[in-house]
């Protein structure tokens, strides 16, 4: 056949027209110049990259007559027969179909005798990797001191195959991959030198097809430029090639991210009515948002290796959207991707998998809800429940008494400061003076508390009155409690709140103010680590010292049952008292309607 394909018709020839590989070729071409040429030198890369070209082009300016610094010249004897493949110095072996140990051993005889037209001798093993471990054997010694006229050129994609010992007998090279915007220069000079025309997202998808590899993005070109007319559209590689439009795909990935189902689900219609293969659909999804991604980091745009159409279009469709929702949507596009390997029904495994991506931009995460807590809470109506907290005593005889019990503090010396009630001051040793007066106006409890009998005093308890607004002093520079609250409300919320329901406050001693909780639910978050922290650093802006809250939580017997280790009654109490509780029933101005216990 006189017909020569692309990929052998355009194959360099000399330094200057090889592809990409800058530092490669300096590094050879200075070797020629300085007569610094190793006797072996090892190219490796993936493939199409250049790496047997390399190894040709070094043959013929090794052999190469021209005494000036531009060699191969590619016009004398000995470089027209290197080029045309007539030469008998040049020994171009494939390591795949000469691997063994006899090939090797007829090589080593060949290369005893001299050249017979050229300079040197040079041998070409192509996937070299491919030799047997004895072949590689066989080659060490000659490899390691060979003939003054033979150099040995290696070529490999798989160099880790390769034996450490005829690895340190070589000089190695190793080639990269061909930056997009190189492939797209050298693609559209050669369209244009074959006379075709072809539209600049035509040539972005042979480009990005190629993936860095010269021969690939030749074949490509050429079966293109076989196919149809003399201009070559985006829609014509796509048929041919059997890839996804890149409008498709575009819309496809803004129907992601906008939430538009429609467009989402017309998209996937035409990739599947199409007979696109659906591992190359995903993979061509997952990098277009890798490469929105990278687009919303600053200094990452460099690294996609983009032709300058496409990465416009990719930066323009970027901003419109945050690197979150974007991170999120690649995420779950990667959960996707695995569990399709072990669906059987891929189209109904991609359809669930879009609409929960579609439906995750809608979810609020918790901790932002939490977050924004502070600033809704001030703004709301003081509720029922906040005022049940802080009722002012009654002098009315008819009014209803109510006596909270709690358990002496563990440390006895410590004074109770608690507010003076109207019977006056608060006495541990006489709990009649110490009982609060509500208000019979107040509506009634919830029947879940009515049903519920109080906890009656025990012996050891310290029995006192819910602390009225504007009371309870805490320090000795007459700075109160309440006033410390109001301080902290200022600020978190939440954390006021759960002060409020402590049943004592303690004066400070060696500064520490203790803070006595009858139940473990009132102020789970409140001993938490970060928030005791808050705490004192709260205590330390409003007191102007040093001054530690200590929160304590006496042990309650409370009869439990023998079974099962907790009352009914007492459960559904804390989870009544439970902040998170309190705190959504305060926000939405609820009340809790039913307790139920459900046992797993």
């Amino acid at each position: 056949m006189s017909y020569l394909v692309l990929a052998r018709k355009s194959r360099p020839q000399t330094f200057d027209q090889v592809v990409g590989q800058r530092p490669v070729v300096k590094t050879l071409r200075n070797s020629i110049i300085r007569d610094r040429v190793a006797h072996a030198i090892l190219f490796s890369g993936v493939r199409g990259v250049g790496k047997t070209t390399l190894a040709r082009i070094m043959a013929k300016a090794i052999n190469c007559s021209d005494e000036t610094a531009h060699r191969p010249c590619d016009k004398c004897p000995s470089c027209k027969e290197i080029s045309s493949g007539s030469s008998l110095d040049l020994y171009e072996i494939d390591g795949a179909s000469n691997r063994g140990i006899q090939e090797i051993r007829e090589l080593k005889e060949k290369i005893r005798f001299l050249p017979s037209s050229a300079k040197y001798k040079v041998i070409i093993i192509d996937e070299v990797h491919m030799l047997t471990t004895e072949a590689f054997n066989a080659l060490l010694k000659t490899l390691e001191e060979p003939p003054a006229h033979v150099y040995f050129m290696f070529a490999t994609t798989e160099i880790h195959k390769i034996p450490i010992t005829i690895l340190s007998r070589c000089q190695q090279y190793e080639l990269q991959r061909i930056s997009a915007k190189e492939l797209y220069d050298h693609f559209a000079k050669l369209a244009t030198s074959e006379g075709f025309q072809i539209e600049p997202s035509a040539l972005a998808l042979i480009v990005r097809e190629a993936a860095g590899s010269v021969r690939d993005g030749l074949s490509l070109l050429d079966q293109m430029f076989s196919f149809g007319d003399t201009t070559i559209k985006a829609s014509d590689v796509a048929e041919v090639l059997g890839l996804v439009d890149r409008e498709v795909l575009g819309t496809l990935t803004r129907g992601l991210l906008e939430g538009d189902k429609t467009a989402v689900f017309t998209s996937l219609e035409t990739v599947f009515s199409f007979g696109m293969d659906i591992k190359r659909f995903t993979a061509d999804l997952l990098n277009q948002f890798r490469n929105l991604l990278l687009c919303k980091i600053d200094g990452c745009t460099e690294l996609l290796d983009l032709p300058e159409e496409e990465l416009r279009q990719i930066q323009s469709m970027a901003a419109d959207y945050t690197s979150e929702t974007i991170h999120l949507k690649l995420s779950l596009l990667m959960q996707m991707t695995e569990q399709l390997k072990q669906s059987s029904q891929a189209r109904i495994a991609i359809e669930t998998s879009f609409l929960k991506i579609i439906e995750a931009t809608n979810v609020v995460p918790l901790s932002s809800l939490l977050g924004h807590l502070q600033e809704i809470m001030p703004g709301l109506p003081v509720t029922a429940t906040l005022q049940k907290q802080a009722v002012a005593p009654q002098s009315t005889e008819s009014k209803k008494k109510t006596d909270i019990a709690v358990k002496t503090a563990p440390n006895q010396n410590l004074k109770p400061a608690l507010p003076q009630t109207q019977g006056g001051p608060a006495d541990p040793h006489n709990p009649s003076n110490n009982k609060v007066k509500q208000d019979s106006t107040q509506s009634p409890a919830p029947s879940y508390l009515q049903e519920q009998a109080p906890l009656p005093p025990e012996p050891e308890e310290l029995t006192r009155a819910t602390p009225p607004a504007n009371s309870s002093p805490a320090d000795k520079s007459g700075k109160n409690w309440t006033g410390f609250i109001d301080y902290i409300k200022e600020d978190t919320v939440w954390m006021a709140t759960n002060l409020q329901r402590a049943d004592s406050v303690y004066e400070e001693i060696d500064g520490v103010i203790t803070v006595i909780f009858s139940d473990g639910m009132n102020c789970s978050l409140l001993c938490q680590k970060e928030n005791q922290q808050h705490l004192d650093e709260f205590a330390l802006a409003f007191f102007k010292r040093p001054i530690k809250i200590k929160i304590v939580v006496p042990e309650i017997d409370d009869n439990p049952d023998t079974n099962s280790g907790e009352s009914p009654q007492k459960k559904r109490q804390q989870l009544i008292n439970d902040p998170l509780v309190t705190m959504a029933a305060e926000i939405f101005n609820g009340q809790i309607g039913d307790v139920r216990i459900i046992s797993k």
